[in-house]
């Protein structure tokens, strides 16, 4: 965790200096820091000494350098006084200069600088402080850094009396904030979300959450920034501070929560218009993965707060994923085969497929998994790399039913008879509803060992494996009857032994 100035009592008790042995020649960066700390102490309150730690000639020195200290305990900033550099001679480790930079990522912008044998708050430094104090101060809330101390000095808990009143004011504050957020922002987020032509149906909760976990994010967002109006003890400031910015991420997951399920209800509804079910198979996963990234991209923001090397961590958990992906590669192999499923799109939702002794209708396909109701209406759950992996056939997306079958004739039957056969079994097709009246065939097509054998092939335009059925019933009934009425015979295996005689 990073650490922010102790109090001058804390730094004596810390390193063991006594007041007269306090080091103000400004020779390391140490002595630069402990001193314009040192001396911005209630105990010890000389700003000019302080001021010093800013180049010559500087007439605003002294008000510069309270307004950084009150950066710094703003923030609620912390630092092991041991770990600053006590040697003269001191250079940055990245750009090999005589820089030092207390908090390189939480304020750059304040660093310090060798100058004649001197360590100084650099330039940039003290022309940036007036803006960094506008930014931790904003609207003019330095203000009450004069008036509010005013009301109490006494102590009470390591608090003075003023900084309990504070407290309460901004407990006040916030309340009052509550109930004027939730009154404007659920309108606005209405108004916003209804600009759109027919409203999803049931989205009004969505809608209510969305605007509670708004005017929460933006009151913890104010209350962080009206926190450095009471000036803190260091660490007190900087467990308030974090607390907040972990309850603000909170708060900012579950806003984007519900923003991502308000939008996967329009992509929903959206996904109802076209004719693929699989994009409305589709959208619990995009919903799945989206709450992924956001809660793992939350919970790394707060990792981050805690100052836990995020970086260290992955890389511990890549190692330990590598050994898991080894072990679960069968797992891995399903989930690439579910995107290759969502990406090919070789079948979708209620479509009857076949592959090797199995046939069914999608019932729904997974990460893992592709949902299958078979004939007998139970259940299969295929995995999705097996599935990837071989060729099924989709008898969802055809056009026609095919119906063909050979239809044997006795060799007694005269060829009279059986051109104007074939020429009625034509007619069958035809004067059939349901038939294509293209690509069909009726021919005599081969002179078998037992029968005369002709093609009956015609395309059925049904739609389900009932209306299949039920039509080729009719056209069998049809072709026995139109063959009685004819008096065709059909043929069937036989054989004929002729026996000679020996004689």
């Amino acid at each position: 965790m990073k650490y922010s100035f102790l109090s001058f009592f804390c730094l004596i008790s810390f390193l063991g200096f006594s007041q007269t042995k306090i080091d103000t020649s400004l020779a390391t960066p140490y002595s630069t820091i402990f001193t314009h700390l040192h001396f911005l102490q209630v105990e010890t309150y000389i700003p000019s000494i302080a001021a010093k730690t800013i180049p010559p000639p500087n007439p605003r020195a002294e008000q510069l350098i309270i307004q950084l200290k009150q950066i710094l305990d703003g923030k609620g900033l912390y630092v092991r006084m041991n770990m600053l550099p006590q040697n003269a001679d001191y250079l940055d480790s990245l750009s090999q200069n005589a820089y030092y930079t207390p908090f390189p990522e939480l304020l750059p912008e304040v660093y310090l600088e060798k100058i004649n044998n001197k360590w100084y708050y650099s330039s940039e430094t003290v022309n940036a402080i007036p803006q960094l104090h506008r930014k931790v101060y904003p609207f003019g809330s330095d203000v009450l850094l004069n008036i509010l101390p005013q009301m109490g000095q006494q102590k009470i808990g390591g608090l003075a009396t003023w900084q309990y009143l504070g407290i309460l004011f901004l407990l006040i504050f916030a309340f009052i904030l509550y109930l004027i957020f939730s009154r404007i922002i659920r309108p606005i987020i209405d108004r916003l979300i209804h600009l759109r032509n027919n409203p999803i149906e049931g989205d009004q909760m969505i809608i209510r959450k969305i605007s509670r976990y708004t005017t929460l994010f933006l009151l913890v967002y104010l209350l962080k920034m009206m926190l450095p109006i009471l000036q803190l003890p260091p660490l007190l400031a900087t467990y308030v501070i974090t607390s907040l910015r972990i309850i603000q991420t909170v708060f900012g997951i579950l806003l984007f929560l519900r923003i991502g399920d308000l939008g996967v209800l329009y992509l929903t509804r959206l996904s109802q218009q076209t004719s693929n079910r699989l994009d409305e198979q589709i959208m619990p996963i995009l919903k799945r993965i989206f709450q992924l990234v956001i809660v793992l991209g939350g919970i790394i923001h707060i990792l981050n707060l805690l100052d836990i090397n995020v970086t260290a961590l992955i890389a511990g958990v890549s190692i330990g994923g590598l050994a898991l992906a080894l072990a679960a590669q069968d797992t891995v192999k399903n989930l690439i085969g579910s995107i290759m499923i969502f990406i090919d799109r070789p079948f979708q939702i209620g479509d009857y497929i076949e592959w090797g002794v199995f046939s069914g209708v999608v019932n729904e396909v997974g990460f893992r998994t592709t949902r299958i109701q078979l004939a007998d209406s139970s259940i299969i759950s295929v995995p999705n790399g097996t599935i990837a992996n071989v060729a099924v056939t989709n008898k969802g997306v055809r056009v026609y039913r095919l119906f063909k079958i050979i239809l044997n004739l006795t060799y007694t039957t005269p060829p009279d008879k059986i051109e104007h056969f074939i020429h009625q079994l034509e007619q069958l097709i035809l004067n059939h509803p349901l038939t294509a009246k293209e690509n069909y065939y009726v021919r005599l097509v081969e002179l078998s060992a037992s029968s005369i054998d002709i093609l009956f092939r015609a395309n059925l335009l049904v739609d389900s494996y009932a209306i299949e059925l039920e039509s080729k019933q009719e056209f069998l009934l049809a072709i026995l009857r139109l063959a009685q009425q004819e008096g065709i015979n059909f043929a069937y295996p036989s054989s004929t032994i002729y026996l000679e005689n020996g004689d």
